[in-house]
């Protein structure tokens, strides 16, 4: 009776290629959570990261339903490889994995398993080298960590071995009850993994979900050159690393350092965390996720990925919210589980559900209100050049499509102390560390999406200088506190639950509420650069006081609207406090305006931004509060270090 049952339950979530009859749309909960098999596995990853004269093991945590097993019916599999596991904790709650007494896995983090498990697929939760359980050191995105995840999609496809302990030899096989389709879901560091193992071109796997994840990791410690805060990657490695890896990885640790230089320098060990660049290899469908106001994992790491994966035609989906560095599930829950199960069920299950052929892009306007498009950005999208020129008044310039005068120029000294908030409050006054520009108020929305860039020709008085250039939208609005504790959300008292719980593994969650601030003004997009990088971007030159550069500033990607009655606002800086390490001297830059320009994609194009800026316009009555840049980007030293995906 039990395996006829079993047979039964099993047919409710057969693939539609696996057999006659009507196609299934969606897969059921049939299968019991409280009775699955849950196991531990170590893979051998084919390296000896750790120089211990044997190749290294990663521990893989696996919960999988019971009754396709006894049916002899194989499952696909998700799969969360992270190094977060043991040392941080996973999700707005922190969790991490537990165990019983024998070493078995009890709670798995986050609710994939909770929800999916059941529905008939397993989830496995991998320990990247040097954490947790796992063998070798962590590299902080390197090969190791790559290959970490890599070694088990092939092992759930029959190219690698497994063992049922650390140590031992005896094997294990997946091929007994996987599919070999592996999806990889995870945020920030693990989305991060889950790009990197795409990039590799690995078959089986055939989807990913990166959440406020890294595509170049150059880009997370510095911007064309110029450092970010804690611009050195050695530091998250003795981070996560087990308390036996931080003992046996001294010198993995030490290389990481001396091929990530603070300078700035592009150099081999950049190249190997930079997955932008193997996009063409990515054969899985790509669902990205990203926070546009994320100040840890910041936007422009979407865009330049998602660009590659345009440019080599992968199939991909969207979803950009107000937040800053946040899982969706902790701002639009029940329509992201939802997605999320269609999704999976598609590119998993092979069920005809008619979600790749839905709009491509989900994308939040105001706090919990969404709206989608085609594609994006949308096709009517147009680059539209926007010129800087000196002011009629004492105050700032205009931004418009006239080029200004041979001759114009704009002068700033560079202030560490000051920074984008404070630039955007006094645009209207003529302050000495920023030069800024504006359009007229507009009579009309004007729509900017994908990724600007600004071009500068600027001459320093000293050897060395950082520039930082944004846009923003200058008028009255309500929006997520991105800049507050939970970065756009508040924690509740009451749990929602989303799928089966067992006494050690609760499916339910502490729900959560839009935190909102009323603003004056919204930045929506920043890039930075060293100035020294004007001829390479892979080297600082010093420059020569008082000669001329050209460079381009590649900003952040973004979709925002600036709405009729706002002004549109370029503002050119230097150090921007709090998100950019200030340069070794104080230089003050001058700025030929005849020469200096911003081109910045437009849904509409150079007609929209004409008519935006043409016409009679309403008036508005900015409020006085502002945002806060203090509880998303902490001060080095002072709050502690900030870690791309650690809970808080």
């Amino acid at each position: 009776m039990v395996a006829a049952t079993a047979a039964l339950l099993a047919t409710l979530v057969t693939p539609a290629d696996a057999g006659p009859g009507p196609a299934p749309r969606e897969s059921r909960p049939v299968h019991s959570y409280a009775d699955a098999i849950r196991e531990s596995v170590w893979v051998d990853t084919g390296l000896d990261g750790d120089g211990d004269g044997r190749t290294d093991r990663v521990a893989v945590d696996i919960v999988r339903p019971r009754e396709p097993a006894a049916a002899g019916r194989k499952i696909p599999v998700i799969m969360d490889a992270s190094p977060y596991y043991a040392c941080c904790g996973r999700g707005n709650e922190g969790q991490k994995k537990t165990y019983d007494a024998d070493g078995n896995p009890v709670r798995f983090p986050l609710f994939y398993d909770n929800f999916f498990v059941p529905r008939g697929y397993a989830f496995v939760a991998v320990d990247l080298a040097g954490t947790s359980r796992s063998d070798g050191c962590d590299d902080v995105g390197g090969r190791s960590d790559v290959q970490s995840a890599k070694a088990v999609v092939d092992w759930l496809n029959g190219r690698a071995r497994g063992y049922t302990s650390r140590t031992g030899e005896t094997g294990a096989r997946a091929t007994t009850w996987s599919t070999g389709n592996v999806g990889m879901i995870g945020k920030s560091w693990d989305g991060t993994i889950a790009n990197g193992v795409a990039a590799t071109g690995v078959e089986g796997l055939k989807t990913i979900v990166p959440i406020g994840a890294i595509s170049s990791w150059y880009d997370y410690f510095h911007s064309q050159g110029a450092p970010l805060y804690n611009a050195n990657p050695s530091w998250l490695s003795e981070y996560v690393n087990s308390p036996e890896a931080q003992a046996r990885c001294g010198a993995v640790q030490d290389r990481v350092a001396a091929g990530t230089p603070y300078s700035g320098d592009r150099t081999a060990a950049w190249a190997e965390r930079d997955h932008v660049r193997n996009a063409g290899k990515v054969k899985a469908s790509v669902f990205v996720v990203h926070g546009q106001q994320d100040l840890n994992v910041r936007a422009q790491q979407f865009g330049q990925w998602w660009d590659a994966l345009a440019a080599h035609g992968v199939e991909r989906k969207i979803w950009l919210s107000q937040t800053g560095h946040v899982d969706p599930f902790d701002y639009r829950r029940a329509d992201w589980v939802r997605t999320l199960h269609r999704w999976f069920d598609h590119y998993l299950l092979g069920y005809d559900n008619g979600i790749d052929r839905e709009p491509a892009a989900d994308i939040e306007r105001a706090p919990d209100r969404w709206t989608t498009d085609r594609q994006w950005p949308p096709r009517t999208t147009g680059t539209t050049t926007l010129r800087p020129a000196p002011g009629t008044e004492a105050g700032p310039g205009v931004l418009g499509r006239t080029a200004a005068a041979p001759g114009s120029t704009a002068t700033f000294t560079d202030d560490p102390g000051l920074g984008e908030l404070d630039w955007a409050a006094g645009i209207d006054r003529a302050t000495p560390e920023k030069a800024g520009f504006v359009t007229r108020p507009l009579s009309r929305d004007l729509r900017i999406s994908g990724s600007s860039k600004v071009t500068v020709t600027a001459t320093p008085t000293t050897a060395t200088a950082h520039l930082s250039a944004v846009l923003v939208d200058l008028g009255p609005d309500t929006i997520r506190d991105y800049g507050a504790p939970g970065e756009g959300i508040t924690t509740l008292t009451d749990r929602t639950c989303w799928g089966a719980s067992t006494p050690g593994d609760s499916a339910c969650f502490l729900e959560t509420e839009a935190r909102t601030a009323d603003v004056g003004y919204t930045v929506v997009s920043r890039g930075w650069a060293d100035l020294g990088t004007w001829a390479d971007p892979g080297e600082e030159r010093p420059l020569t006081p008082g000669r001329a550069y050209t460079m381009t500033l590649d900003l952040a990607a973004t979709d925002h609207v600036v709405p009729a009655g706002h002004r549109l606002a370029l503002i050119v800086g230097g150090t921007d406090k709090d998100l950019l390490d200030p340069p070794s001297t104080t230089p003050t830059l001058t700025l030929d305006l005849a020469r200096s320009w911003a081109k910045v994609p437009l849904v509409g194009g150079a007609e929209a931004f004409r008519r935006a800026t043409s016409g009679p316009h309403p008036a508005v009555t900015p409020p006085t509060a502002v945002p806060s840049l203090s509880a998303a980007v902490p001060p080095a030293g002072v709050s502690g270090p900030r870690l791309p995906g650690a809970a808080r």
